[in-house]
């Protein structure tokens, strides 16, 4: 094994500055635990107006950057702070990022394409050549193109392999041929678009990462064999299986450090697995900040989502009331959909002092619900990895979810004979199945004894960054040999085997 790595992690967002969705997580996370293992390992992300330097404690360590974009140069400014000892450069560039909103622009591509240019011209500028660079999700993928082509023969990034991470299959950054120019690709024959001819007229980012990267990734076991169908492919699923050599799928993790029920400042009574009766005292406390009927017995439901479709929304709204039928409370939080917000609203107004639903993600409420909740549900249609599940255990609330994507992975059927499970478990996209596991666990409930050494199973199963940074390094590391062998590769035609990846190696 490689005594020291070093790598460069680029993406869109990363806690505890940004956060849209999962990357920000894992992108806050896993450096850490990479870092702890002994690896140089440095985060580069946009910086946007919303970041302000003043409250992390940025340092300008490059004033004036010239960055190749478009038929010219855009000049940056980069900026630096650290986490957890973890460097993290900021791209501060303020017609692009200094806007109201973090994405949602029509130049979102231009924008992304200058950030990804601007991180690379970065490094030779410091002097600092990363082994692996470790891009994330379409914002980023343009970069394992690049280090195949314009920067193939650069002495900074001539050995430096990629690895893409996909995140979500749904985002792919589409966008018209243009976006060829603005990268310097220009002259490029290959355009990537996806396989079934669907996008003619357009450029896939996402499938150019996928192309062309040492090694692509997604966040779960699961998640990786379901992409390579048509039902979760979203049109790449014959670039993905021409590639499946290439893939490879590793759980995401949980900050353990930041999610513990120990130590956490948001909630009533710290408690955890050895300390289960101290828990309670966070049940009556979620039970009064939602004005619901305080009384110990009576399971208590929570759910921590997007109130969207896909997030299995529509599962619970229509069979709400027969929950409520099962003697159990329920509390929403989440934003999305208006139409949920209407659904749910209702729906905690006919059950008054069981139901209650709150529209916000923050920590006040978050919190509290993962720390007094019995149950926590997941009913998704499809979930890449889900990671509230996991801090749902962690904290002793029991997820009930569907079979799909890193649910499967991370929740294991409770057995109360083999004394085994870590939760519940339903396999068809339907209301009565679903509901039919609701009303197994609250049927378990019942059962104190057994339901208290489910919550301590639960609460002692691993998620930790470490495993899974042990894989990623593993994948660096094959990366690095896979780039070592494609570096005579010519510019590949439409899903030539020549790719990297498209063939067996040897």
């Amino acid at each position: 094994m490689t005594s020291s790595l070093r790598i460069l992690m680029l993406s869109a967002e990363m806690v505890p500055f940004t956060k849209i969705g999962g990357p920000a997580d894992v992108v806050g996370a896993l450096p850490k635990a990479l870092r702890r293992l002994g690896h140089d390992v440095r985060v580069a992300m946009p910086g946007y107006r919303s970041v302000r330097p003043e409250q992390f404690g940025m340092e300008t360590i490059i004033e004036s950057l010239a960055v190749p974009f478009k038929h010219g140069s855009e000049t940056v400014a980069i900026r630096e702070t650290t986490v957890a000892g973890v460097p993290v450069y900021f791209v501060d560039a303020p017609r692009h990022f200094g806007r109201e909103n973090m994405v949602g622009y029509v130049d979102d591509g231009d924008r992304f394409i200058l950030f990804c240019r601007a991180a690379l011209e970065m490094c030779r500028k410091l002097g600092w050549s990363p082994d692996v660079i470790h891009a994330h999700e379409w914002h980023t993928a343009i970069v394992p193109n690049w280090l195949h082509t314009l920067y193939r023969h650069d002495p900074h990034f001539s050995t430096t392999a990629s690895v893409f991470t996909i995140h979500n299959m749904a985002y792919q950054g589409i966008f018209g041929h243009r976006i060829l120019e603005v990268a310097g690709l220009a002259d490029q024959e290959f355009d990537i678009v996806t396989p079934d001819g669907n996008k003619d007229d357009a450029v896939d980012l996402l499938g150019r990462g996928i192309a062309y990267a040492d090694v692509v990734t997604t966040v779960s076991e699961t998640y990786a064999e379901e992409i390579l169908k048509p039902e979760f492919g979203e049109g790449l699923e014959n670039m993905l299986q021409m590639r499946e050599n290439r893939l490879e799928g590793v759980l995401n993790g949980i900050d353990a450090e930041a999610m513990n029920p120990a130590t956490d400042i948001y909630i009533t009574q710290q408690y955890d697995a050895d300390r289960l009766e101290l828990r309670a005292a966070n049940k009556r406390a979620l039970q009064e900040q939602a004005n619901l009927r305080v009384d110990p017995s009576i399971p208590l439901i929570g759910f921590v989502s997007r109130l969207i479709r896909p997030k299995g929304c529509d599962l619970l709204a229509e069979t709400f009331d027969h929950i409520m039928g099962l003697g159990a409370q329920i509390v929403i939080i989440g934003t999305g959909d208006p139409h949920y917000h209407e659904v749910f609203g209702q729906a905690a107004g006919r059950h008054e002092h069981m139901a209650a639903v709150q529209f916000t993600f923050g920590a006040d409420w978050t919190q509290p619900l993962y720390a007094g909740a019995d149950m926590y549900l997941m009913p998704s249609r499809f979930e890449p990895c889900g990671l509230n599940q996991m801090i749902a255990m962690r904290y002793g609330a029991i997820p009930i979810v569907r079979a799909t994507g890193g649910l499967i992975d991370t929740v294991a059927e409770f057995d109360p004979m083999r004394e085994t499970g870590t939760g519940f478990v339903f396999n068809e996209f339907d209301k009565w199945a679903f509901f039919g596991t609701v009303a197994r666990a609250v049927q378990a409930y019942r059962f104190r004894d057994e339901w208290h050494e489910l919550m301590r199973r639960a609460m002692r199963t691993d998620h930790s960054w470490r495993a899974s940074a042990e894989r990623y390094v593993d994948i660096y590391e094959r990366a690095l040999a896979w780039h070592i062998s494609d570096v005579d590769l010519h510019h590949p035609s439409d899903f030539d085997t020549s790719l990297p990846g498209l063939q067996e190696m040897p």
